[in-house]
């Protein structure tokens, strides 16, 4: 036959569309021709599968080859399609049997010797074959990432050999079988922060409601230390949370299995820039708070970041997801992260320190914390001052709780959330939280006093108040209480720069 027709997928931010690989062979100059929009990788196909198929003792046929890689207007990037390419070469050319490629989806990138190098995206691309009910061939270190998707047939492959002597039915691929992951997640344990007993708590009441916090003290009090024990605080990930988790770790490179279900801690440096942070390129790719997706963001030396950087966080927080544009395609990302930002009082460090006097001018610390915008730090849920501790709390303090023990607590009041309103506290929105957040008498007079006092926004008085239900979920109460509400307006007052009457 002179006409091959095979199936692969794309990558489109979370979503792997089909592609049609069709190969086609014609009289003529011998020639090599790709089109259907490939990027410069996937033209540099054209000398990787000739060489390839060349090494592999395949005859490369002497004619006018054309790939076109249908749709035409979807643009096409990375070494995925080499596979394709060159099965299709083979199977136009009659060197091996063409009659079951329609029951298959092949991706993977050759080298010059004919093996078989992992790609990006083997999750996406696995989840939706398994819709289009085909079997997956894939090189050998994707077979583990893929066959995380329930209901499909994984084959993996080392080289080129392999596929094509199954093909030709010689040698027949078998389907991968690993084993179940039954690894609990390693997390470091909150039993190793030392005193801190107020940050601790703060810490627990954030992770009971996913709220987003700020810590801010002098260094070397533990605020990292506090952020990298978040993750481990909370609940386990659902199946459907953690393969989507997964499914976008897989996009930007290849995703450990041994991680799956392990919450995302992502920790960009300050140099990051907004692509990077809210992900962009010409080919959209997630940045980093979708790869803190179902995890935790942790921005460190907060005012140090660039404030355009810093406002680019504004409306993922509010809305869990984002829309990256270019002017190739316009791909919108899931970006439900926790929140978590540490930073100095001031350049220095050590304002207000009991021991070490402050070297800067009340002209710097202003412009220091004027990095922080006021609509931002009004996204922030609560905020704590993170003292430096004496020598004697540091060796005399006692071994606080573990993450399990805290943990117990935490999952016990995120099942009573979602119990009664189907969603974290965090997530609530207006309407639901007058429906949820029923206040005693008390309650409301304080919350009143709070907002006239410290000048508080609309925003900051919802947040305040979703607060105050995860406080009052931790002590199984169904009525958020005076004392609930006192704790939440303490987490508000620490916000640097925070407008009070």
């Amino acid at each position: 036959m002179s006409l091959a027709l095979l199936k692969s997928r794309a990558l489109c931010g979370m979503d792997a569309p089909e592609v049609t690989v069709e190969v086609h062979l014609a009289n003529g100059l011998p020639a090599i021709s790709l089109v259907g929009l490939p990027d410069t990788e996937v033209k540099e196909a054209r000398d990787r599968v000739r060489a390839a198929l060349l090494t592999c003792q395949f005859e490369f046929p002497n004619k006018r080859v054309t790939v076109n890689l249908a749709p035409a207007d979807l643009p096409k990037e990375s070494g995925r399609f080499d596979l394709p390419i060159a099965i299709g070469i083979l199977a136009a050319s009659d060197q091996i049997k063409s009659a079951t490629l329609d029951r298959y989806e092949l991706a993977g990138e050759l080298s010059l010797s004919g093996e078989l190098r992992p790609v990006r995206g083997a999750l996406a691309m696995a989840w939706r074959a398994a819709q289009a009910g085909r079997t997956l061939i894939l090189p050998a270190e994707n077979a583990s990432e893929a066959a995380l998707v329930q209901g499909i047939t994984i084959l993996p492959a080392r080289n080129l050999l392999e596929v094509a002597a199954h093909f030709n039915g010689h040698a027949a691929l078998e389907a991968f079988t690993g084993a179940p992951l039954t690894g609990e997640p390693n997390y470091p344990d909150l039993a190793d922060v030392k005193g801190q007993v107020q940050a601790r708590r703060m810490l627990e009441v954030a992770a009971s409601g996913l709220h987003s916090l700020l810590l801010y003290g002098p260094p070397g009090t533990g605020k990292s230390m506090l952020a990298s024990r978040l993750p481990g605080l909370l609940p386990p990930l659902s199946e459907a949370d953690a393969l989507e988790s997964a499914a976008i770790q897989s996009l930007e490179s290849r995703f450990d299995p041994a991680r799956f279900r392990t919450r995302p801690y992502r920790s960009p440096h300050h140099s990051a820039s907004a692509p990077a942070l809210v992900g962009g390129g010409m080919y959209p790719r997630p940045g980093e708070i979708s790869l803190a997706h179902h995890g935790v963001l942790f921005l460190d030396e907060l005012p140090e970041f660039d404030r355009r950087v810093l406002e680019a966080l504004r409306e993922p927080l509010e809305t869990g997801h984002i829309t990256v544009s270019r002017a190739a395609q316009s791909v919108d990302f899931p970006a439900r992260f926790q929140f978590v930002a540490a930073m100095n009082p001031c350049p220095c460090g050590y304002l207000g320190h009991p021991t070490r006097a402050c070297r800067c001018t009340p002209d710097q610390v202003a412009r220091y914390r004027g990095k922080l915008s006021g609509p931002l730090l009004d996204r922030i849920d609560l905020s704590m001052e993170v003292g430096s501790l004496s020598a004697d709390e540091l060796q005399n303090a006692p071994t606080g709780e573990s993450t399990a023990s805290v943990r117990e607590r935490v999952i016990a009041a995120h099942a009573r959330q979602h119990a009664r309103q189907g969603k974290a506290n965090a997530h609530l929105d207006a309407g639901e939280i007058d429906l949820h957040c029923p206040a005693d008498d008390k309650a409301k007079a304080l919350l009143r006093q709070a907002i006239e006092r410290m000048g508080l926004s609309a925003r900051a008085y919802h947040r305040t108040l979703k607060i105050a239900r995860s406080v009052a979920d931790l002590a199984s109460a169904e009525v958020i209480s005076a004392a609930h509400v006192a704790e939440a307006v303490q987490y508000r007052r620490g916000l640097p720069g925070e407008s009070r009457k």
